[in-house]
């Protein structure tokens, strides 16, 4: 099963040497940007209103925060899914140095961060850290979270009152319902960042690039028709393993998938969606296939999305 990560999981980082060389991948992209229009009948977590600044910008301060990692001091259940690939630094003697703030959203925020081992090898993550005083910004949470509740009866009762300490478990909730989604779906071969670990609202994962700049989303490309039409293979066959396996994404659109190259790349999953328990989950999967299908139409792809949720709606 794990082959088929060669194909539909995300690229990985390459562990770079003390030198820090920088690599790239094949030719030139097949893509440029364009000016996003964002149509749809929600808030994405970086719409325009976000007004996101996409791309590493620097720490306001001279000194680079730096920490030791954490990796081993987590519980393992906390640490990324076997096999762990070669890339990901697992000595515990190795530092995390953030980098600056990679783009921002409104239930979180996503910062690069290097980590370094003592012999000089190291790797740029993505860190994604969730804003427990935020999550009240998320139009529509209440349809994605239904079937979900909480362990402890103090837990559910802080957040029915919305209470300080709810809102801090409601982060903490979408921190674990992403982690989880992410090993799940590695686990499966589907195009996800692999997860390397997860601290309290903080999840370290694959920084998903191209050519050694971290991917644009698909939202900001324009591919020509041959690669439209591998994209939207591509689509079709990830929505179609997630809904075999009871789940849809939820919240799929060009704005949370990257493209890699020749390959897409699938993030922001918090909201990932029980078609079972859910009683929203049929309609929360046609309106991803809408969304997805929708920005293929609007690029010349002859796609029907009744058609798509038909034929990826488990019997």
């Amino acid at each position: 099963m794990h082959a088929q990560h060669q194909d539909l999981a995300s690229t990985r980082n390459t562990p770079r040497s003390a030198q820090r060389s920088t690599s790239t991948t094949g030719s030139g992209h097949r893509a440029d940007d364009i000016d996003p229009l964002f149509v749809f009948d929600y808030v994405p977590v970086d719409g325009p209103d976000d007004a996101p600044h996409d791309g590493p910008r620097a720490p306001e301060t001279d000194d680079a925060e730096q920490r030791f990692t954490t990796y081993w001091d987590v519980e393992k259940g906390c640490r990324g899914p076997d096999p762990v690939p070669e890339w990901v630094i697992t000595d515990s003697g190795a530092l995390d140095t953030e980098l600056g703030v990679l783009k921002t959203g409104k239930e979180a925020d996503v910062f690069l961060v290097d980590r370094t081992a003592p012999d000089g090898t190291g790797v740029v993550m993505a860190a994604k850290r969730y804003r427990d005083l935020d999550h009240r910004s998320f139009r529509r949470s209440a349809a994605y979270t239904e079937g979900r509740t909480a362990r402890r009866t103090r837990d559910r009762r802080a957040l029915s009152r919305k209470s300080e300490w709810g809102r801090a478990v409601a982060a903490g909730q979408w921190a674990v319902a992403e982690w989880d989604a992410l090993c799940r779906y590695w686990s499966a071969g589907l195009p996800v960042p692999y997860p390397v670990q997860i601290d309290g609202t903080e999840i370290l994962m694959e920084l998903i690039e191209y050519d050694g700049t971290p991917a644009p989303r698909l939202s900001q490309v324009r591919p020509d028709v041959e690669l439209l039409e591998e994209y939207f293979f591509q689509m079709r066959t990830a929505i179609s393993v997630m809904a075999a396996q009871g789940v849809a994404h939820g919240d799929l659109s060009a704005y949370n998938i990257l493209a890699a190259g020749e390959r897409l790349v699938i993030i922001d999953l918090p909201q990932v969606i029980d078609l079972i328990a859910n009683p929203n989950g049929p309609e929360l999967l046609l309106r991803d296939c809408r969304n997805v299908c929708s920005w293929f139409q609007a690029r010349g792809l002859d796609v029907d999305a009744q058609e798509l949720f038909e034929e990826v709606t488990p019997v």
